[in-house]
């Protein structure tokens, strides 16, 4: 019985040892499963991307001056067609075709001939009047002795003054005749009446012209050292123009060619025209230019940009911040979430590679201003100033 209790009791001790160790694997087989499922996710983690860094502008008002761009185009400032005052034969054709010309220069001359004789004609026949006015003065004298001796009658003494005042109209009579042959003369130099550029010559030497209203034109002149940018401003932009000028100030414009924009020209406006075209709800607007290196002309097309007579606070927001989304114009903004919220935008004008904020944005906004093709709306970003990311590029 003792052999038969002591087996017994080596079977207990041996299952309690097999129980253990059966404990013991199972619990490290836990353990061991549990540590490879942390290790997925730790190294998971890691790999996780950070939010994508966003340069961003924080919005201030700024002074600029408002520019509006127009097209139109070049007129002369002075132009004339010139034509003849007098009848005769052209004697004379003194300038060349497009030449650049002084005032007062002569360029045509008509055969002076018939009005040197006309005018010698006139002064003779002034000094004839002159003469009759110093005869009748002497009998107009001689009367009023005589009627005062009571030796002739007052019809004669009247007689006299009527004939000394006849005789000094006569001569005023033939000063003006002496007045308009000398003007003939002179008429047959035909000269420039400003500086400028003349066409060419319409006749040429030979030909016989005649005074008429229908009179031929023989060349055009326009000057050179200034020109017209004419164009049309729109109801709404004029009136704006005119209600932002508080102090009168002349407003400045800036003007290219269409065909070359690589010299600017600066002038002002100089005048606007006083009624709105009905048909096109337009006013017309000269500016005036200094043809500085003498390339401008007559006709040629323009750009124009004319400025407000004053600054003024604005918004003003770089191109590469904005968006287009069909017809609308966007930016993302950087809430206090640093989440990127899509806001549309309405836009004025450029200025300096900047777009005027004519309204969707207020003072203190962040607007990002590149990455818009990685950010999405309500994105969570990482915001950096553009002053930030500027240093931290010159740093490296």
């Amino acid at each position: 019985m003792s052999e038969l209790s002591s087996n017994h009791q080596n079977r207990g001790w041996l299952k309690l040892i097999l129980f253990i160790f059966v404990c013991i694997a199972a619990g490290a087989a836990y353990m061991s499963y549990a540590n490879e499922g942390e290790e997925p996710a730790q190294a998971a983690a890691p790999n996780t991307p950070p939010p994508p860094v966003a340069e961003v502008i924080t919005l201030q008002p700024e002074e600029v001056r408002i520019w509006t761009r127009f097209s139109g185009r070049l007129s002369a400032v002075d132009k004339a067609d010139i034509k003849p005052l007098v009848g005769g034969e052209l004697q004379k054709v003194l300038f060349d075709d497009g030449q650049l010309v002084e005032k007062n220069e002569l360029l045509f001359v008509i055969d002076p001939r018939p009005y040197k004789a006309a005018l010698a004609s006139a002064e003779a026949q002034l000094a004839s009047a002159k003469s009759r006015a110093t005869l009748a003065k002497d009998e107009l004298a001689r009367a009023e002795r005589l009627v005062k001796d009571k030796l002739v009658s007052d019809s004669v003494f009247d007689a006299a003054k009527n004939e000394s005042q006849v005789s000094v109209a006569a001569i005023r009579e033939a000063e003006s005749a002496v007045s308009q042959a000398k003007l003939n003369l002179n008429y047959c130099y035909i000269r420039a009446p400003f500086a400028g550029r003349v066409s060419r010559a319409e006749l040429t030497v030979g030909n016989i012209i005649e005074t008429a209203p229908s009179s031929p034109v023989l060349t055009t002149i326009v000057a050179n050292d200034r020109f017209y940018a004419e164009f049309d401003i729109d109801e709404q932009t004029y009136i704006k123009m005119m209600r932002n000028n508080h102090t009168k100030q002349k407003m400045p414009v800036d003007m290219t060619l269409a065909a070359d924009e690589s010299v600017v020209y600066h002038g002002e406006i100089h005048s606007l025209d006083n009624q709105l075209d009905i048909a096109s709800g337009t006013i017309r607007a000269r500016a005036i230019f200094d043809n500085k290196d003498g390339a401008l002309t007559p006709g040629m097309y323009a750009n124009v940009r004319v400025g407000a007579a004053e600054k003024q606070q604005a918004l003003l927001i770089p191109n590469r911040a904005i968006g287009t989304n069909q017809d609308k114009k966007f930016v993302f903004v950087i809430n206090a979430e640093n989440q990127a919220v899509y806001k549309e935008v309405q836009l004025g004008g450029h200025h300096q590679g900047k777009r005027l904020v004519l309204s969707g944005l207020n003072t203190g906004d962040r607007v990002v201003v590149n990455g818009l093709s990685h950010i999405r709306a309500n994105m969570v970003v990482s915001p950096k100033s553009v002053a930030e990311t500027d240093e931290a590029a010159t740093t490296e």
